[in-house]
């Protein structure tokens, strides 16, 4: 079974940055698309951005320009950068893999993270 794992959460004030990081364990072989959302108290879960395989990455409005997401491929990482936060940015962020590849066949899909809370405040 793979899992995600993720941390880096924290308290911030506004303007302040957090650099969060996803783990991916288990029997990972290969992953396709990462991707960090998040989801804020009495909201629906949101996608922030998304980074593939060869390193290409789309973000959303709310978010570019101040976030960067990377990956690491050889450590099975993902990592959200994210600068000038600001208080509406407070959610937990969960990190999500598409496909993750446990042979040259086999894999599981929609795996999600159990998030890590992120907190922007004065």
């Amino acid at each position: 079974q793979v899992q995600l794992v993720e941390s880096g959460g924290g308290l911030v004030q506004p303007g302040g940055s957090l650099r969060l990081s996803c783990a991916a364990s288990g029997s990972v072989r290969a992953i396709n698309l990462m991707a960090w959302f998040r989801q804020a108290p009495g909201k629906q879960r949101e996608w922030v951005a998304t980074v593939s395989i060869g390193g290409i990455s789309n973000y959303a409005d709310s978010v570019k320009g101040r976030f960067t997401i990377s990956r690491d491929n050889a450590k099975r990482m993902v990592y959200l950068q994210m600068d000038s936060l600001k208080p509406e940015d407070t959610a937990v962020y969960y990190c999500h893999a598409d496909k993750i590849y446990t042979g040259p066949l086999e894999f599981q899909s929609n795996i999600w993270g159990q998030g890590t809370q992120v907190t922007v405040a004065s």
